[in-house]
């Protein structure tokens, strides 16, 4: 018998409804269960409607007066990231490693946040984050072209690599060297596409687009993407190359035209709140000036030696008739007073000179060469321009 119901009920059409039946309607009576069910969405809209009425909002998160730069929190890149921020003496003080907050002792208003570094680029776009150092080829991939994310400086000279597609060494790809010989195999069809392994879905496809290729499948992976070929779940890998030893240990090789993108560590910024969050704007220019001056600086040495001469101009002629010091904008020449007979007398100079760390050894041939001697090198720690290009360019970038 309730079958039979149930099959009328539901053979109704909607704007019928069954005859009144007592014991219709009492076996299809609700329990107090269901009945508390049924009640959920008038109680969630009666909810919804008290949360609707004025009260005190969370502040927005422009109201945030701290500036906060994330930082990679794991591996080979935290380390590099802390070193070069201590040699521009930008020491990260974290008093607890079990934290993720930190900060900067000279730089008052900026809060360290260590983070993955796909997170720094995620928070970046959502405001939760002002700066961040990370690698450029975590920036494309998580940025997505987003144009809030200004890259401030693009090279911090550590994190070097590329991403970049390999293939087989043997097999069908034996005699594709290129990427316009991968593009021309006849093997790519809709039902049998390229099928490609990586971690970086959002370059991988972007890139192989761009190339002319219409027949591709990715497959998402974050480790070990080179046993794919071999195991035979993928013909090609899209992964970072430093050195390529692992590509080759696994029977792997790049191909020419494959690099998708070159990258190293990058410092970038919010461009919502260089706009719009105060102290910004005057932290990211501090952080620029240092880490500019400091780079240029460790390319660089500091030599300084004594030589005869009758006069600063002499001794000026000869320094610069040497093709590797000219320094940075010329050597600078100094008497050096010694007492003779006791008068007071100038028989040496002292000559300053900023030279290449790569042309030291032909630098002080070409010192001894000219009659200097007592050769002192001294590193540098900065080397501070007039203005800043990186930061010039910022501001037009910002349109400031």
């Amino acid at each position: 018998m309730p079958a039979m119901l149930a099959a009328q009920f539901t053979g109704l059409p909607l704007s019928q409804s069954p005859a009144p039946q007592a014991s219709f309607r009492l076996g299809l009576r609700p329990s107090p269960a269901v009945r508390a069910r049924s009640l959920a969405p008038r109680v969630a809209a009666s909810a919804a409607a008290v949360s609707a009425k004025p009260a005190a909002e969370a502040p927005p998160v422009a109201d945030r007066t701290v500036v906060r730069i994330g930082l990679p929190s794991k591996g080979r890149m935290a380390e590099q990231t802390l070193s070069l921020l201590k040699s521009c003496q930008l020491s990260v003080r974290q008093l607890n490693p079990r934290q993720y907050t930190a900060d900067i002792p000279l730089i008052p208003n900026l809060e360290v946040w260590f983070q993955r570094p796909k997170d720094i680029v995620r928070k970046l776009q959502s405001g939760d984050l002002d700066l961040g150092i990370v690698g450029f080829d975590i920036v494309s991939e998580y940025g997505k072209g987003n144009e809030d994310l200004v890259v401030v400086h693009d090279a911090l000279e550590f994190g070097h690599c590329r991403l970049s597609l390999a293939v087989p060494k043997e097999g069908i790809f034996e005699n594709v060297n290129t990427l316009e010989d991968l593009l021309k195999m006849p093997e790519w069809t809709e039902e049998r596409p390229l099928r490609v392994v990586t971690g970086f879905g959002y370059l991988g496809d972007k890139f192989l687009r761009e190339k002319g290729f219409k027949h591709v499948h990715f497959l998402s992976a974050d480790g070990a993407l080179e046993s794919y070929p071999p195991m035979g779940m993928a013909d090609a890998i899209v992964d970072l190359v430093s050195s390529g030893t692992t590509l080759r240990e696994n029977n792997l090789k790049e191909i020419e035209g494959g690099v998708v993108v070159e990258s190293q560590a990058t410092l970038v910024a919010s461009r919502k709140s260089l706009h719009k969050r105060k102290g910004v704007l005057e932290i990211t220019h501090e952080l620029l000036e240092r880490l500019e001056a400091h780079l240029r600086a460790t390319a660089e040495l500091m030599v300084t030696a004594n030589m005869r001469g009758n006069s600063a101009e002499e001794v000026a002629e000869r320094v610069l008739s040497q093709t590797s010091l000219c320094g940075l904008q010329g050597p600078t020449i100094s008497p050096v007073y010694c007492r003779r007979d006791g008068k007071v007398d100038v028989e040496y100079y002292a000559i300053n000179v900023v030279v290449p760390q790569k042309l030291l050894y032909k630098s002080i041939q070409q010192l001894r060469s000219i009659g200097g001697s007592g050769v002192l090198v001294t590193k540098l720690t900065y080397i501070f321009d007039e203005e800043t290009p990186r930061w010039r360019n910022l501001l037009s970038e910002l349109g400031l």
